[in-house]
Formats: C-alpha cells, structure tokens, sequence
C-alpha cells in the first residue's frame, strides 16, 4: 500500500521547444545555421511566391487581379528542379495538358447552346440555318493577314529586301559608313536663319476657298497642264553664276532636305558630290525617282512589290507626286493673271522663245554660314503666296498627302474620322510618312515659308488611282511643326555638316552618298569621274554649254 511509483522509469521526459516571440512582427526571429548564407531559389517555375498565409476563402477571391500574387521570377531552366543524390529514381513529371473529348468541353457546350437557340431562332424567323453571317466574329475569318504568324513563326513575316538605288559598282571605294544612331546623336546648334542673295519667278495668291473644304463638302482634284521644273545644282544658271563669288557647298533645298532627316529614311536614295578645290556640288543623278515622293515608306507594312499593281511603291510614288504637284495649283488663284506677286528676277528656267504655261514657283537662292569658312549657298522654293491682313506678303509651302487605300495601309479611314478626329489622321500620316513629313519641313524651313499648308487628298475610289478629291486643309508653321514632329533642326545641320567634312577631307574628285536599301546607315564612295556622264548632253544647253535637268510635266500629257 505504501509503494512509490518511480514516474521517471514509466513516462518519456517531456522538453519544452523554444518559442522565438517576434515583437515587431510574425514569423522566426533567427535563422537556423542550416540555412545561414544559403541562397533560396523556388523549385519550380509553377510556385506562387508572395503569400505565407492566405486567410481567405476562395469566394472572396480577387478576380480582377488574379495573378496578383503570381511568381515574379523568370521562366528560365535555372529554376527547375534537379535531383541530384540518386538519379535513378529521378524521372519528369508530364506537365503536358489533357485534351478533354469536345463534350467535357466548355466552349463547345456554350456553343452547342448557341446553335440550338440560333437553329430555333431561325426556324422561327423563317432564316436558313445554313447561312454564315458577314458580320462581327467572321471579320477576323476574312482577314487575309490572320495565319501570318504561325506561318512565318513567332518572329512575324520576313523583312523585304530591297534594292538600291543604283548599283554599286567594283571600281567604286568605300570611304565611310555612317549609322544612323550615331548620325541622330550630332547636333550643329546656333545656325541663323539664311540669307536672301537672289531671288527669282513669279507666285500666285492661295484661294482662301479651299480652307473651308471638309468630308461633306469635298472638291475634286483637277488635273493642271503646268511645267515644274526640277534642275539639279549644277546645271542651274544662277547657282554656276554665285558659285564664282559666293559660297562653297552648293545644293538644292531638296538635296539638303534628303541629307538632313536621312535618318528617318528606309527607301535606298543616292546623292552625287563633286568636289573641285574648296567647293562642293550636291546633285542628283539624271532621270531617277529622286523627285517622285514616297507612300508609307515608314510604315509597319509598307506597300507590297508588284509593279502591276497600282498600290506598288513605285505606282503610289507617281500617284503621290502627281496629287502633290495638281493641289500646289489648283489652290490658287490661276485666273487673275494681274494679282500675282513677282520677285526681283524672272523664272531662270524659261526661255524667251518659250510659250509655255509654267507652276506658280517663287526660288529663293540663300547662304548660310555653318562655320570653320563653310558657306551653304542652296535654292529653296515657295509654292504660293498669302496677303495678311497687314498688307504683307506671306510665303507658302504647299504639299498634299494622298489617302489611297486605309485597309490595305492599316490607316485610319480619312472620310470618317478627318472632321471629328483629324488628329488621329495626322498622327496615323506621322507614323506612316515621317520621312516625307520631315523633308516637307526642312524645305519650309529652309525657304523661310511663313506657312506650311497641308491638304488632304482621297481617291474617289479606293481601286481607282486615276481620280481624286480634296477632303480638307491644314496649315502649320514650320518651325512650330518641327516641333510638333519632334525634328530638330540642330541635328539636321550637324548631320549636313558632318558629311560636308568628311567630303572636304578627300581628294579633287566625284563622289556618291549612298543610303543603304536595307540597313539604318549612309554609305560614302569613292566613285570615276566618268560615272553617270550621259550622252545625250548636248539636248537643251543652258549657259556654259550645260544641259538643264529634264521638266516634269503634270496633267493630261504627264511624263515621269
């Protein structure tokens, strides 16, 4: 009765586990020496990292953010788990999906229900249950551009290859390549704005009629029989005249534009220098598309290569140039023969045998110092004028963009949205042209156009090329636009200047500026001195016996 019971020998010794009480938040204190220093990287992509505890119940789950807590790590194989003890038991495990049969499907249920309501509905209407509708889902269906990725792969489609502007030849040096990341990096800041030597022509008054031209009230283009003139540096009279005592780089106010917003280019284009002592001449090369103006050049989906087709490069260049050109005309006054504004010379280009009608043009012929003895001397144009209510006269610059098909150009469609949102419009024409906007700038800022009018022309039929109609204007000025389309006109003189050096550094001879067809980069060579002479150039001599650059002639008898 009186015996102990040794509770030691019966019942396991209980030890209390040590407790770590965190006062400035939950979870341990100390980290254990066993996982001291060692980097944590989860076992597999799948984990959801983010959450320790989660208190609440899954109806109350986010569903607008659902992946709120989903792993931020990368997709990488340096994530995945590697057993490396004993690889024999070690084997994947197949992550791959179920394909569940069509009736365990959920889509195919809902659509089964869609069938049989729509199978009854048309029963009822009386509708054949046969027919596909045009309209919504189907759209998608129809787009010949769907299927493009997976049969290109995920990189997309290919880009094109497109030739260069002129072949380059075996006799021909490289002297340099430049890039356009380096070329947008260069700046030439503090240039003046020109100044006026000669100034040449006779400019007609802009009909302020077509600034209240919208969508609802739309005026069709007119074709105009005007000559314009497109003469090269060199074979212009009054340049080779000034060229003796004024100035030593001399070019046109297209040529300069080309150079400067070249780094906006992807089409190849090519610009012939010649060099004799100290003196530089820009020209372009004879009969080339130098003057046509480029379509969607810059855009994502630039038109396809079909010459038989009317929406080809080439096709749409005619067609831009032509519209461009008609417009300039048609906006002024072209009866009034006595209200026009006449500079200090006559036209350069006009004979006095010749009874022709020619473009309103007014050519400004301007110097610039760049510095380091440099003298720009350049012709730059205005295409009308414009009396203020002041009295003064202000210049313009008048150009066209042409709207030919918005679905084919994944545009926006101008007879809807130009009225409401012709903001939208322009930025679409920004993206797809910048190029053609930019040198459109430079040219007015160059010529010291008070104006830049912009007009906006539409064919009449989206598979007719032949016949348009102006849907509206707009008017900007230069510098302001520039701006606007973030063109810096510091960087357009450096870009200049810099291949005004790089030329100046070589030898006494003829050299060719190349953009390359399908790289961001300019290309200089070394080129004969016989390369590009024609033969026939002794067909309508201007002074010093030289041959003035073929005309264009717009209208019915147009010649490109």
């Amino acid at each position: 009765m009186g015996e102990t019971i040794n509770t030691s020998q019966q019942f396991p010794h209980f030890e209390k586990p040590t407790v770590q009480f965190n006062e400035n938040g939950w979870g341990p204190c100390e980290l254990p020496e066993t996982f001291r220093d060692m980097p944590y990287q989860p076992f597999s992509k799948s984990d959801r990292l983010g959450k320790i505890c989660d208190w609440t119940s899954s109806s109350n789950n986010d569903k607008k953010y659902q992946n709120k807590y989903a792993s931020t790590f990368g997709t990488g194989s340096q994530y995945a788990y590697y057993h490396e003890e004993d690889e024999t038991t070690f084997h994947l495990v197949d992550t791959a999906r179920v394909q569940k049969p069509p009736h365990q499907r959920g889509r195919f249920r809902s659509n089964l229900r869609n069938n049989r309501s729509a199978r009854g509905r048309n029963q009822r209407g009386g509708l054949n249950s046969g027919m596909t509708t045009l309209g919504g889902k189907n759209v998608k269906a129809r787009d010949p551009r769907r299927g493009m990725g997976k049969k290109f792969g995920s990189r997309g489609v290919p880009p094109k290859i497109r030739e260069s502007s002129v072949a380059v030849r075996s006799d021909w040096t490289s002297i340099e390549e430049m890039d356009f990341p380096r070329l947008t990096k260069l700046s030439l800041p503090n240039i003046k704005e020109g100044e006026d030597i000669i100034t040449c022509g006779t400019l007609e008054y802009y009909d302020k009629t077509y600034d209240r031209i919208n969508v609802k009230n739309e005026k069709a283009l007119q074709k105009i029989d005007r000559i314009v003139h497109t003469v090269t540096t060199t074979d212009d009279p009054v340049i080779r005249r000034l060229s003796k005592t004024v100035g030593n780089v001399f070019a046109t106010d297209a040529i300069l534009a080309t150079i400067m917003c070249s780094t906006r280019s992807n089409y190849s284009w090519d610009i012939v220098i010649e060099k004799f002592g100290d003196k530089i001449f820009m020209d372009k090369r004879d009969n080339t598309e130098f003057d046509l103006l480029t379509v969607n050049e810059t855009s994502v989906e630039p038109p396809t290569d079909d010459d038989s087709s009317p929406n080809s490069p080439r096709n749409l260049a005619i067609e831009a140039t032509f519209i461009n050109h008609n417009f300039s005309q048609q906006v002024l006054k072209t009866g009034d023969k006595e209200a026009k504004f006449k500079f200090q010379e006559p036209n350069p280009f006009i004979t006095e045998d010749e009874d022709v009608e020619v473009a309103s043009v007014g050519y400004r012929y301007k110097k610039w110092n760049l510095g380091s003895d440099i003298v720009l001397v350049a012709r730059c144009e205005h295409d009308g004028v414009l009396q203020s209510p002041n009295g003064d006269p202000q210049f313009l610059s008048i150009k066209a963009l042409n709207e030919w098909d918005s679905k084919l150009a994944n545009g926006v469609e101008w007879r809807q949205k130009l009225d409401t949102q012709r903001g939208a419009v322009l930025a679409n024409e920004l993206r797809n042209n910048a190029c053609k906007l930019a040198k459109w700038t430079v040219q007015a800022v160059l010529a010291g156009s008070d104006q830049l009018k912009l007009g906006y022309v539409s064919r009449s039929n989206p598979r007719d090329p032949s016949r348009h109609v102006i849907l509206g204007t707009q008017q900007f000025k230069p510098h302001e636009f520039a701006t606007q389309i973030n063109l810096s006109m510091d960087n357009a003189w450096g870009v200049l200047r810099c291949i005004i050096d790089i030329v100046m550094k070589q030898k006494d001879g003829k050299y060719l500026i190349m953009k390359d067809p399908n790289k961001p980069m300019i290309r200089l060579y070394d080129i004969p001195d016989n390369t590009f002479d024609s033969d026939d150039s002794d067909d309508g001599e201007g002074d010093d016996g030289e041959a003035f650059q073929p005309v264009y002639t717009y209208g019915n008898n147009k010649r490109i």
